[in-house]
Formats: C-alpha cells, sequence, structure tokens
C-alpha cells in the first residue's frame, strides 16, 4: 500500500518481531527502532514488552529517551504493551531506583500486579474500540492502571482493573496481542497513525 503508514518498533528488548509480523499483518510498513535517527523516520511507534527496568535504562543508552520523549509530546502516535504500558506511564506506583518513563498517558501504572511469570494466563476482554469477538488478552507478568487522569479513556477491564486505555494518540494495553495472530488491537493503533498522518497528506 502506498499509503501505509510507517512504524517502528522499539527494538531494544523484548517481543520486537512478533510486533513487526502483527504491524505488516495490520496494512503498516514495519521497521525497528533502536537510535533517534531511525526513530525520526517513522509515523508512530510500539514499545513492546520485556522488562520495563531495562528499557528504560537502554532507551537513555542508546540516545533514543529524549527524542522519544519529543516525539510523544508532539503527539506521534505511540502504542505500548505490557512493559511499554509502564513506560508510557506518568506514574509508576512501586519503581524501582532509576527507572524512568516516557511518559504520555495521564495514568498510574503498578508494576507486575497480576503476578510472576508462572502466573501467567488468558483472558477474553472486551476492548473498546475493537470491532467483533472478545480479544484473547495474554498476560504475562503484567502490569495492571491502578488509576487514570480525566483525559484519559478507560478501554478494557479484567477482574476490576483497568488493563487497556488511550490518551489522544497514545495508546497502552497490560496484555500481548501480538502472541495471539489477532491483529485488530495493532489494526487500531494503524488506524490512530494513518489518521495522524491525513492532515499532514491533504
Amino acid at each position: 500500500m502506498t499509503d501505509a503508514p510507517v512504524i517502528g518498533v522499539l527494538a531494544l528488548q523484548g517481543d520486537v518481531r512478533e510486533h513487526l509480523i502483527a504491524l505488516a499483518a495490520a496494512d503498516a510498513v514495519a521497521r525497528a527502532v533502536r537510535r533517534p535517527e531511525e526513530l525520526a523516520e517513522v509515523d508512530g511507534l510500539v514499545i513492546p514488552g520485556g522488562e520495563s527496568t531495562t528499557i528504560s535504562k537502554l532507551a537513555v543508552l542508546f540516545g533514543v529517551m529524549e527524542p522519544l520523549r519529543a516525539r510523544v509530546r508532539e503527539g506521534m502516535p505511540v502504542y505500548g504493551t505490557c512493559a511499554g504500558m509502564i513506560m508510557l506511564a506518568d506514574k509508576i506506583l512501586d519503581p524501582r531506583s532509576g527507572q524512568e518513563t516516557i511518559g504520555g498517558i495521564d495514568m498510574i501504572v503498578r508494576r507486575n500486579a497480576f503476578g510472576r511469570q508462572n502466573e501467567s494466563f488468558e483472558a477474553a476482554l472486551d476492548v473498546k474500540g475493537v470491532p467483533g469477538d472478545p480479544v484473547e488478552g495474554v498476560f504475562i507478568r503484567a502490569p495492571w492502571v491502578e488509576s487514570v487522569g480525566a483525559g484519559t479513556e478507560v478501554l478494557a477491564e479484567h477482574d476490576g482493573h483497568i488493563v487497556a486505555v488511550r490518551q489522544g494518540n497514545a495508546l497502552a494495553t497490560s496484555f500481548h496481542p501480538e502472541l495471539t495472530g489477532d491483529h485488530r488491537v495493532h489494526s487500531l493503533f494503524v488506524d490512530m497513525v494513518r489518521a495522524n498522518r491525513t492532515p499532514e497528506s491533504l
């Protein structure tokens, strides 16, 4: 597709390949992003799961943290899954020493809230903005959202806890849709990126 948006996946740690595949299936041009010059070439960015403290430290090491914060402030669409959700939180309830976030979503997030690796689970979720059957959410050492600000929309909950949110051009989920073969959440994000490009391309 000639009008396909170019969407990066922050390739510092985590399930980068799965996100690249899901984005391509959702009609985006998908690229790995590690450095500021690569970030400058994309219309939107996915921040994958992994370990949020490690991603934070590597983002600083690779010189991409400040450019990424600037792009998010300027309105670049961004989507974070699991650790990526933590990276997009304005506040972490229980941060590790020296842990930084990109910010962009007015929410407070609790790390590893659903338990350890061996307590991983799947759950069917009704996600606002995703048509059709419930989304199968894969939760792996997943965070949840303790609270959101007035400008943040709750898209899904599980067991009384917020697990998907959106604020403007920023989207975040506690779960991993890239692991299921269901690309509807990625399609929602691709649509957000495409809509953000429209005024400039007219």
